[in-house]
């Protein structure tokens, strides 16, 4: 009985484990599945040569990826950013003279459209150099991601996100109906793939609801598709009609309500191409996905196409 029971802990542990891992690595590779930072730096900072903030804005992508929360096109909401204010400018009594300087650099992480801040820390650096940009330099090269006090801050941030999909989750999915009722689908899904999976009570919420989404999605632009076939194959019905036909219907889901239209306007072609002459219609449609995880990603490859085609301008908001 001790042995078991033993036993069955350890089984629970070893899952708990695989399944935080898991969590992890996926967090790390797919930029729809993971919390991502997108270091910015605005142009108010204190009198910064301009060298130094490409430097400050590299450092924040380094502790960025360090903590897996490397910034994302796709997902451009939560940004990293500092404000830097120096404490004293000085220039040595050495020979040659030297700048030296130091800063106080305040991290924020938060919502950069909406201007919410979910965390903040400030931490004193300095940097000596014969100039003034190279003592920027200097001082944010010792700035160091693996600090004790960047660490808590970027784990109180992950938190904080967290707590903002999971609080405002019923809200993300109402914009994604809504976007759905004006037939937008793909931002629909955009907009729930969008949720971290480290966001588990929400991220189950926004699949639940995405696949219902994804198959209305399907089953609408089946008709247009079956429709634009009919038209393409009326225009001529002939061979090149039935390749111009064959480019839409390779397009159309296997899994949409109409798909049995067009398997039955395949064969019409298929026959009539044979008639004309002589020869098979050499054309296949999609065949169906048997695993789930294929479904997914399906639904996630439409998220992602539509992040990507958007502009890529964003209008951040400073927390100072």
């Amino acid at each position: 009985m001790k042995f078991n029971k033993i036993f069955l802990l350890t089984v629970v542990a070893f899952w708990l484990f695989t399944l935080a891992k898991g969590q992890n690595t996926i967090g790390k590779m797919d930029d729809m599945g993971r919390i991502a930072l997108n270091p910015w730096v605005p142009e108010q900072v204190e009198n910064m040569p301009n060298a130094s903030s490409v430097n400050l804005l590299n450092k924040l992508g380094l502790i960025a990826t360090r903590y897996g929360m490397g910034s994302s096109e796709l997902n451009p909401r939560f940004i990293i950013s500092a404000n830097v204010v120096v404490q004293s400018k000085d220039i040595t009594s050495t020979a040659p003279p030297m700048h030296a300087l130091t800063l106080e650099i305040t991290l924020y992480i938060g919502d950069g459209i909406d201007g919410k801040l979910f965390a903040s820390t400030s931490i004193f650096i300095k940097g000596v150099g014969a100039n003034e940009t190279k003592a920027y330099t200097a001082a944010l090269k010792s700035l160091d991601p693996a600090n004790k006090e960047i660490q808590r801050f970027m784990e109180e941030g992950q938190r904080k996100i967290i707590a903002y999909y999971n609080s405002r989750c019923d809200f993300i999915i109402k914009e994604a109906q809504m976007q759905e009722s004006q037939h937008q689908f793909d931002q629909a899904i955009y907009t729930l793939m969008c949720i971290p999976d480290v966001c588990l009570d929400c991220y189950n919420k926004a699949m639940d609801a995405v696949a219902p989404l994804y198959k209305n999605k399907i089953d609408w632009e089946c008709k247009a598709k079956v429709n634009g076939a009919r038209t393409a194959w009326s225009a001529g019905l002939d061979r090149r009609a039935a390749d111009d036909a064959a480019g839409i219907l390779s397009t159309i889901d296997p899994y949409a309500a109409c798909f049995s239209e067009a398997v039955t306007l395949t064969g019409e072609i298929a026959k009539r191409v044979k008639e004309i002459d002589g020869r098979e219609w050499d054309f296949k449609l999609q065949k169906e996905i048997g695993l789930e995880k294929d479904r997914i990603k399906a639904w996630r490859d439409v998220g992602v196409a539509w992040g990507t085609n958007q502009p890529k301008k964003v209008v951040y908001k400073s927390f100072w």
